[in-house]
């Protein structure tokens, strides 16, 4: 590539990520803010289930959430040529990716909104608040990871660090609410001070 176009590509890579930081941080402050304002309603109900069915009921979306991670992590490693023994990549990966993706969105979105209904941004107790923190970061990164998927002119870093940070995300959310749950209520590191939060 020209030094010229290469000066070029460096200012616009930088404002892309620029850009894509700053949405992202507005994202986080955004669903922080909400999750703080709201005052916790634990009778709050998810598709008609409350109380112990309502935190199943999250769990079970959880798992779902994570195995689509999962599956999101397998095709980018295959998209980027970094599955052991596998060159070629079908036309069906990108596309099942996108789907992937869109699917695992939309499973959270549920999820999300009876947490802040019913506990908000909870900041006492560890579990509680890593929780809550990684859920706010979630949609940040995400919001960023989808301006991130647009350019065209990002560091070969960039969109590999963004998917990777996601996936790591998505597997400190299922840690603090869908294994809490499933292992009644505990999980290592993080099961002292978890107050009245559910999964």
């Amino acid at each position: 590539m020209p030094h010229d176009r290469l000066a070029q590509r460096r200012p616009e890579a930088g404002l892309a990520l620029a850009l894509a930081l700053a949405v992202a941080a507005a994202v986080f402050a955004a669903v922080f803010l909400c999750g703080r304002a709201v005052t916790p309603d634990y009778t709050a109900t998810l598709f008609g289930r409350s109380d112990a069915d309502a935190m199943r009921l999250k769990a079970q979306l959880a798992t779902g959430v994570l195995g689509l991670a999962a599956l999101q992590l397998l095709l980018a490693l295959w998209m980027y040529g970094r599955l052991p023994g596998v060159r070629r990549v079908p036309g069906p990966v990108p596309v099942t990716h996108r789907i992937a993706g869109v699917v695992l969105f939309a499973l959270t979105v549920p999820i999300a909104v009876h947490c802040v209904r019913a506990y908000g941004v909870q900041l006492t107790g560890s579990r509680a608040a890593v929780h809550s923190i990684a859920g706010c970061f979630f949609y940040g990164a995400f919001a960023a990871k989808v301006l991130l998927v647009r350019s065209r002119r990002l560091p070969g870093w960039a969109l590999p660090l963004a998917g990777g940070t996601l996936v790591v995300v998505i597997v400190i959310l299922w840690y603090t609410s869908a294994l809490w749950h499933f292992n009644g209520d505990s999980v290592p590191l993080l099961s002292l001070g978890g107050g009245a939060f559910g999964s």
